[in-house]
């Protein structure tokens, strides 16, 4: 997992071929006039989630974590804290994996909570369990989702 600020994405993006793009999408000059949704930038390959909703308390968010794609999480709007556990750690299965939705879900108690807010992003890989949009507010950000397998 890697969390930094956008104006710092330069020093990730050697880590996946597609990372400069995602960054240069994410830098984009209005963000918040795209509409909730899918995005593609390059088919399935790389794409982008935009979603607008009010956060979730902490005891309600299930772990998820993912085989396909790495998440680039980007806070927009509002203040979130995202959980976080090794997926290796995981114990108690809450969904098993669905390969169509490239996601399962656990309901272990996260290790740690990481506080986000505008203009900071979360590198989350297959090997990070993560708890997204716990906050007492509005959340406004977007997802984008780099494959690699």
């Amino acid at each position: 997992m890697i969390v930094d600020s956008l104006k710092n994405a330069e020093t990730y993006v050697g880590l996946h071929p597609a990372f400069r793009e995602a960054f240069e999408f994410l830098r984009q000059a209005d963000l918040n006039a795209l509409e909730d949704g899918i995005q593609e930038i390059h088919g399935k390959d790389l794409y982008v989630s935009f979603q607008k909703a009010q956060g979730k308390d902490a005891a309600c968010a299930l772990l998820e974590a993912h085989r396909k794609y790495i998440d680039i999480q980007f806070l927009m709007e509002g203040n979130e804290q995202t959980g976080w556990k090794p997926r290796e750690a995981c114990a108690e299965v809450a969904k098993t994996y669905d390969a169509d939705k490239d996601i399962e879900f656990f309901a272990d108690p996260p290790q740690s909570f990481i506080r986000l807010n505008p203009g900071t992003f979360t590198i989350f890989f297959p090997g990070d369990a993560h708890a997204p949009m716990v906050s007492t507010g509005i959340i406004h950000k977007c997802v984008v989702k780099v494959r690699i397998g």
